[in-house]
């Protein structure tokens, strides 16, 4: 039995890598975990949340597929790319996909364009129309201060493990990422010692990479990364 584990990213839940999930699933007889972080979800419920308890429940999840399952895949995106890493670091792992994974932070050009195109959306009156903004503006007013914090804690204490990966490895990023920068997937890939990697970048996605214009092409290649 095959056994593949899926984790969110920060603020965020399953519904971020569902379209790739149910593209998986649809195709394959495999078993899914798709966890949901504390304080994580539509509805979000961070207050007083730590990030040693996103780790842990991750980690019960893969070892819930472990038990039963042969052989088990991790996919992570953005946070959950550094959780994924963490387990792939310390456990046996078969594969590991790691989509639009942040372990670098932010990336500013592309934040700056779309401060930009908000500006200009205000000004012709038309920014409550913008899904892009309707989306973050949602988010930041549910997110205390001190999650980011704690997210930020989460990056610290994972990046070492990215020396202990040797498993084959998909990294995916996309090049319109208003969040994570190319060079977080650069990174990723030089601190991966695994000698079985591959960097692919999209050029039509987001942050938001399961629902980019290129999906297609993000879920063959995970598919075809996952089953060669």
């Amino acid at each position: 039995m095959i056994g593949c584990l899926c984790i969110h990213g920060y603020t965020g839940g399953p519904y971020e890598v569902q379209p790739l999930v149910d593209y998986l699933e649809q195709r394959t007889n495999w078993m899914f975990e798709v966890p949901t972080l504390p304080g994580h979800g539509r509805k979000l419920d961070l207050k007083g949340r730590y990030y040693q308890e996103w780790i842990a429940t991750a980690e019960l999840a893969f070892l819930k597929l472990a038990k039963t399952c042969d052989v088990v895949y991790v996919i992570g995106f953005s946070m959950g790319g550094m959780i994924a890493a963490y387990l792939a670091g310390k456990y046996k792992v078969d594969r590991l996909v790691l989509l639009s994974a942040a372990g670098k932070y932010i990336s500013v050009p592309q934040m700056y364009k779309d401060i930009t195109d908000f500006v200009a959306e205000a000004l012709k009156g038309t920014l409550a129309d913008n899904d892009l903004f309707l989306h973050y503006q949602d988010k930041l007013k549910q997110t205390p201060f001190p999650s980011s914090i704690e997210f930020v804690k989460l990056i610290r204490f994972t990046r070492p493990f990215l020396k202990e990966v040797q498993v084959p490895v998909l990294i995916i990023q996309g090049q319109q990422d208003e969040m994570v920068p190319d060079k977080a997937a650069i990174y990723l890939e030089q601190e991966i010692p695994s000698t079985d990697k591959q960097l692919v970048f999209m050029k039509e996605s987001k942050h938001l990479i399961c629902y980019g214009k290129d999906k297609e092409e993000l879920f063959e290649t995970v598919m075809s990364f996952l089953t060669r």
